[in-house]
């Protein structure tokens, strides 16, 4: 598991005094960097290095979240395929489960145009991660 703590800042919130949805797709990018990281450890973001596409999201909100508090966005490993993988994260408050997604990453030949297989290396590196399965 990873851990990333978010400070929201003032322009995350709405008119109704809570952090807007569309903030969570970004936190929850924000915490995906240490997974990012195993495939790519210098983050060079270029098609000779990079190495993964995104095929899915989803987001389930299921309590508030305030201006006032920092958030704990928990990363997990929950499913590792042949050329894919999928990551569940949370994102809680005051220790309450205010918002969790999934993920489907895949391992991506850019100059190719198709998936590749995910690295015996990167594979092991990933199954450290491996927690809850939640769809």
């Amino acid at each position: 598991m990873f851990i990333t703590k978010v400070s929201p800042r003032f322009g995350d919130v709405d008119g109704l005094g809570h952090i807007n949805n569309t903030v969570l797709a970004i936190w929850f990018e924000m915490a995906r960097n240490p997974i990012f990281k195993i495939f790519d450890p210098n983050l060079n973001l270029s098609y000779d290095h990079w190495s993964l596409i995104m095929a899915h999201t989803d987001y389930d909100f299921v309590g508030e979240l305030f201006f006032q508090y920092d958030v704990e966005i928990r990363t997990y490993i929950s499913r590792i395929g042949g050329k894919s993988f999928s990551v569940y994260q949370e994102a809680r408050q005051e220790n309450r489960l205010c918002v969790k997604g999934n993920a489907v990453i895949v391992h991506y030949d850019f100059l190719r145009k198709q998936s590749t297989p995910i690295p015996e290396n990167k594979r092991k590196l990933l199954e450290e991660h491996l927690g809850p399965a939640e769809v």
